[in-house]
């Protein structure tokens, strides 16, 4: 019975157990059911979360592209096109050249001269490069890792030591956009700069940067900076050069050489840095281009520097022809004829003779004067405008101030910016002799204006401490101590022309004494009377009416009564009468009275229409008056007019420029010699020939100490005020004029024979130097006779007379010319009185 009753309750108890098992079982899976339940719920709620999330995004990324297209479109809609680079054709420099291809002048807007990208020197490049876009050559015309790296070395330096921009970037703005700083505009410059990349080379992109970008002081491009700067092509520029460039595009005024040469010394270290870190030098390069000195050039003003009176003419003449946009963008190319070692002369010439002029006279404007506490201050302004760093140059004139008088030493201490000097006041009397004349010395009776007098005393009268006051540098006693001599100021002016006989080129032209301060061209510009230089033409004009070189003219007094009036008696310089008078006499002494019946037998129209053929363009008054040069003409007309006769009679138009070639290497124009016959061949011959006689014996024989066969003619107007020569051999015509700008007299004596020739010979001198010494040729139809001097007939005899020479079949006969001494002048107006009494010597 246990035993049965035992394994009942076995069976219970395991039954038990299994079913509490099967329940747990149930309960666990009943709970696990629930735990997935809860999951799915959960990851149902996480993907639809996801869902949404992702489809947000998307549709959030759609609106975004889609406006990001839409800005694309609205910005590419006004986008320039970069198809225009592929045209570079910036505005660039126009040059002028002399004769013999020597560059003399440039003309510009903006001084760029356009280098292909193989002609810039590699180190030139790679120094931009290093300086301004290490990573050019990579990246795509953007740079997200340069604007990083700029901004960390910025942050380091503490200031802007290198920009954010690429090249690419900076072509952009400098060729495709304004400068406004506006986001709009920078999303257009990044677009453009990756499209610009994607369709231009990088050397297309540096051929644009180098050639377009600012480099301070006017420099465009890297040409015309490194003439600027260092005054060589950038071809020939060394390291150091080529990183000093590279240094200067983030402020050019800033690093400038010039305004501040330790700020440009240290962008100039960090270019060459950026280039050693880049590799494209080595640690010894580097250290050798730091220590290397440079040689900072003056920038050089083609303009001025060279011949500024013959490029003016020729701006003048482009513009008026071509327009501004032709001289200043263009860059033509302006052959002309000038001779730069001529105009050199000339000049010195003028200079010198203007000089010898005013030590005979002391005529100049009275000195300026600074008050003593001024001194340093109107020095310094001084010391800023010498050029070669203010360091003088011997024989040259400068502006000084007088910071000291010791009278018992006979000196003044004078102060030229930075330099110091003396000058020695037993020397200058003749420099101030028209100021004496006004002082009041009390001491003496009557004052001495004579030099050996006045060196004692009167100069420490006129000169005062702060006076302004014209030095020449004499000698260098040490560094920036110098010995000068006082300078007047100048006021007498002077103005030369030269033209080549056979062609007509304009070989010099100087058009006053001092570019600098007068532009005023005298020689073109200024229309003043000629005096007896106007005789020839007259003299001339008789010839072709039927006179002779022996023609008999009486020289007597004779009267001239107009409408109301008034009476004119001309005279002769020397106030006396001669008789009768030859023609070639009349010439050859200037008999005024003689010339007067000339034009009043052969008519004032027919001198007019003359001088017409001869080139004469000034409007002539028609009276009398012409006979003695009364019309104002300008020297350059004047001496035209002188080459018919040296050219055989005919007219020979003057050349300045010879040939003007565009930027393409189109020929616009060019000068061939225009040669008009305006007169018979042996009426010029026969001036030439008299006008030979006016240099042998008459009032040009100074004239005579060139050596050599010349014809010319003297002219001097009412009270010395205007002084001329006009001169020529068989290869240069040349006319000299002296005067003042506002007629005044220029001294007693001072006639064109005192005055001009020694311009005209200094000039002639240098010119002809070295030259074959040539005769003029005689033409067919001229014949030579013996001449009674006295009858001005032909003479078979050998003793007593003269050689003439006459147009052949025109021989002398029994002609005076004698007037009545009275005419109605109702035909032929007399102008005033005073316009009649013009003379010469």
């Amino acid at each position: 019975m246990s035993t049965l009753k035992d394994e009942f309750d076995f069976e219970e108890r395991a039954f038990s157990k299994k079913s509490s098992s099967y329940k747990n079982f149930f309960q666990t899976a009943k709970t696990k059911a629930k735990t997935q339940k809860v999951k799915k719920t959960h990851n149902s709620l996480f993907y639809t979360l996801i869902k949404w999330t992702l489809g947000l995004a998307f549709l959030g990324f759609l609106a975004l592209t889609t406006a990001l297209i839409l800005l694309y479109l609205h910005i590419d809609s006004d986008l320039p096109k970069i198809n225009k680079l592929a045209d570079y054709r910036p505005p660039t420099v126009t040059n002028v050249f002399s004769d013999n291809g020597t560059k003399i002048g440039e003309f510009y807007k903006e001084r760029r001269i356009v280098l292909p990208i193989s002609d810039i020197p590699k180190s030139l490049i790679n120094a931009f490069v290093a300086a301004e876009d290490s990573r050019f050559r990579e990246h795509v015309g953007i740079d997200l890792i340069g604007i990083v790296r700029a901004f960390i070395k910025n942050m380091q330096a503490g200031s802007i030591v290198q920009g954010g921009s690429t090249i690419t970037q900076q072509v952009t703005k400098s060729f495709l956009l304004t400068p406004e700083r506006t986001y709009k505009r920078k999303i257009k410059e990044a677009i453009l700069a990756y499209r610009i990349d994607k369709r231009f080379s990088k050397d297309d992109i540096l051929f644009l940067y180098l050639n377009q970008i600012y480099l301070g002081h006017g420099a465009y491009g890297v040409e015309a900076a490194a003439q600027n700067y260092f005054g060589k092509h950038a071809s020939d520029l060394n390291l150091a050069e080529c990183a000093l460039l590279a240094g200067l595009p983030q402020a050019p005024s800033r690093y400038s050489p010039f305004k501040n040469p330790e700020l440009a010394k240290q962008r100039q270290l960090y270019v060459l840095k950026r280039m050693q870190e880049d590799k494209y030098i080595s640690i010894d390069e580097m250290d050798k281009a730091i220590s290397l000195n440079l040689d900072i050039k003056a920038k050089k003003n083609w303009f001025i520097e060279t011949v500024p009176w013959y490029t003016e003419y020729v701006r003048r003449y482009v513009i008026e022809k071509y327009g501004e946009e032709a001289i200043y963008n263009q860059g033509l190319n302006i052959y002309t004829a000038v001779n730069i070692e001529f105009q050199k002369i000339a000049e010195n010439a003028i200079e010198s003779g203007l000089r010898e002029l005013e030590m005979r006279h002391g005529y100049g404007k009275e000195f300026k004067n600074v008050s003593s506490l001024g001194i340093d201050s109107f020095s310094r302004k001084i010391a800023k405008s010498l050029p070669n760093k203010g360091v003088l140059e011997q024989n040259r004139v400068y502006k000084g101030v007088i910071t000291a008088l010791e009278p018992d030493k006979e000196i003044a201490m004078v102060r030229v910016g930075n330099n110091n000097g003396y000058i020695n006041l037993d020397g200058t009397a003749w420099s101030i002799k028209n100021k004496i004349d006004n002082i009041d010395d009390s001491s003496s009776e009557e004052p001495d204006t004579s030099a050996t007098d006045s060196k004692n005393r009167l100069p420490q009268k006129v000169l005062k401490i702060g006076d302004v006051i014209s030095v020449k540098a004499l000698e260098s006693i040490k560094r920036a101590e110098w010995k000068f001599s006082l300078e007047l100021e100048p006021e007498v002016e002077g103005a030369l022309v030269s033209i080549e006989a056979e062609t007509g080129h304009v070989k010099a032209m100087v058009g006053g004494r001092n570019y600098h301060n007068s532009q005023f061209n005298r020689a073109i510009q200024s229309r003043r009377q000629p005096g007896s230089a106007f005789k020839p033409i007259i003299y001339a004009a008789a010839l072709d009416k039927g006179y002779t070189t022996s023609s008999i003219i009486i020289d007597s007094p004779i009267a001239f009564k107009d409408g109301s009036n008034k009476v004119w008696k001309p005279q002769n310089y020397s106030e006396t009468f001669y008789g009768p008078t030859r023609l070639r006499e009349a010439l050859v002494k200037s008999r005024n009275v003689v010339t007067v019946k000339i034009v009043q037998d052969i008519g004032v129209d027919y001198v007019i229409e003359y001088a017409k053929k001869l080139g004469i363009t000034s409007p002539i008054e028609r009276n009398l008056s012409i006979s003695l040069g009364s019309c104002g003409l300008s020297l350059l007309e004047l001496v035209k007019a002188y080459t018919v006769f040296s050219n055989l009679g005919y007219l020979v138009e003057p050349i300045f420029i010879t040939k003007i070639v565009d930027r393409d290497n189109n020929i616009l124009e060019v000068s061939q010699s225009k040669k008009q016959k305006v007169i018979d061949m042996s009426t010029a011959y026969i001036m030439t020939n008299m006008m030979e006689s006016v240099v042998q014996s008459g009032t040009a024989t100074k004239a005579k100490e060139l050596g050599r066969p010349a014809a010319c003619k003297t002219g001097t107007t009412n009270e010395m005020n205007d002084a001329l020569f006009i001169g020529y051999t068989p290869q240069y015509t040349t006319g000299v004029w002296v005067g003042f700008d506002k007629k005044k007299s220029l001294g007693k004596g001072e006639s064109g024979a005192r005055s001009a020739i020694p311009i005209w010979l200094g000039y002639m001198k240098g010119a002809l130097e070295g030259k074959a010494i040539l005769q003029f040729n005689v033409p067919e139809g001229v014949v030579f006779h013996n001449v009674d001097p006295n009858s001005g007939l032909l003479s078979e005899s050998d003793y007593g007379v003269i050689r003439e020479c006459f147009k052949e079949g025109v021989l002398p006969t029994k002609r005076v010319v004698e007037q009545s001494g009275e005419i109605n002048e109702e035909d032929i107006p007399i102008t005033e009185t005073e316009d009649f009494f013009k003379s010469d010597i």
